[in-house]
């Protein structure tokens, strides 16, 4: 089988331990859920540890269903389950991105208790804001940061284009929880702000909707796991140099002068572009190979030294102790307790 021309960046464990954060508190076991999701209980002891998005979509699968809340037990209240199916069928009635964002901001200011969604537009620039009601907790911050990912790719879904987004705005109790929101967003994250939130130029609150109800169901099928992924920057210089490095993952990988060539970009402009991206070439190479090591991991069929192969390591011991280096778990171990029903996200979400 050839191997696949894009690898998804996998996603930190430090997001698995947040959004579990509902269910501890309300007494849920933890290690049915993960088992669900195919997410070995042993991953939460290495702080390095990743899983997939696939993965990542299954648990929320699974949380909600437990549950019975589409905030994962992360507010005081829960969010019934249907409150995202019916919003999206309000907001498809809506003429513009601008029309349904207020729609939908409206509609869940109905439903949430714990913080108030907002949309404001000042100077050209449009901003959507989360008001906590109160001082959020862990689990709370969590959920305002969950929701305004999800908002986000609702909305690029709505117009089905990326919005290019300004920055992201979290408060100071962010730092350090929300390594991966530069690269979730692709966009640069402002700390020490007074809420959670995103901002974007106001002229694409214009933007006609497209979608409809056929296209509705199919979403719906998908969701989560397509807003995860569906709406990534393709002509980033990060994604296109992603492209290049994985044709050429079992062989020697290119250097950044022969990436340069391919892009018609001199070397200094390319580290400067990476740089503006809050990227570096290293760093780019090790989580390309880290995130198909695991995609590779979750295929049974393939042994070690042929996933070693595939990443270009000449032994599988070299890969093994690479491996541990970029997750804190040997690839053994991953496999061995890496459940078998990460397929359940596929489901419908209703």
């Amino acid at each position: 089988m050839a191997p696949p021309s894009v690898t998804h960046p996998t996603i930190a464990i430090q997001q698995v331990e947040q959004i579990l954060l509902g269910a501890q508190g309300r007494g849920a076991a933890l290690q049915p859920l993960l088992h669900r999701a195919g997410i070995s209980p042993a991953l939460l002891e290495s702080p390095l540890s990743r899983v997939t998005q696939a993965q990542y979509a299954a648990l929320i699968f699974a949380l909600r269903h437990t549950l019975r809340d589409e905030l994962w037990g992360l507010c005081r209240r829960p969010l019934p389950l249907g409150s995202f199916a019916m919003g999206c069928r309000l907001l498809i009635g809506e003429r513009t991105l601008g029309q349904a964002l207020q729609a939908g901001l409206r509609y869940y200011r109905l439903l949430l208790t714990d913080f108030v969604p907002r949309l404001q537009v000042q100077g050209g620039v449009a901003r959507l804001s989360l008001a906590p009601r109160g001082a959020p907790g862990p689990a709370l911050a969590y959920a305002e940061r969950a929701f305004s990912f999800f908002a986000y790719g609702l909305a690029c879904w709505l117009v089905a284009r990326r919005v290019p987004l300004l920055a992201v705005d979290y408060p100071p109790s962010a730092v350090g929880h929300s390594d991966d929101a530069g690269a979730l967003f692709q966009a640069p994250v402002h700390y020490n702000q007074p809420g959670t939130g995103w901002r974007f130029e106001a002229r694409w609150l214009d933007l006609p909707v497209v979608q409809n109800p056929q296209s509705l169901a199919e979403f719906l099928r998908q969701a989560p796991a397509s807003l995860l992924v569906k709406y990534r920057d393709q002509s980033s210089v990060t994604e296109r140099i992603r492209r290049i490095l994985r044709r050429h993952l079992a062989e020697e990988l290119p250097s950044l002068e022969d990436i340069g060539r391919q892009l018609a970009m001199t070397p200094q402009t390319l580290r400067r572009r990476l740089h503006d991206e809050g990227q570096g070439f290293r760093a780019i190479k090790d989580d390309l190979r880290r995130d198909a090591a695991i995609e590779y991991l979750a295929r049974p069929e393939l042994t070690l030294p042929e996933i070693a192969a595939r990443l270009g390591f000449s032994e599988a011991s070299t890969f093994h102790r690479a491996f541990k280096h970029w997750t804190g778990v040997a690839p053994g171990e991953y496999r061995q307790t890496h459940g078998r029903e990460a397929g359940v996200f596929s489901q419908s979400p209703e």
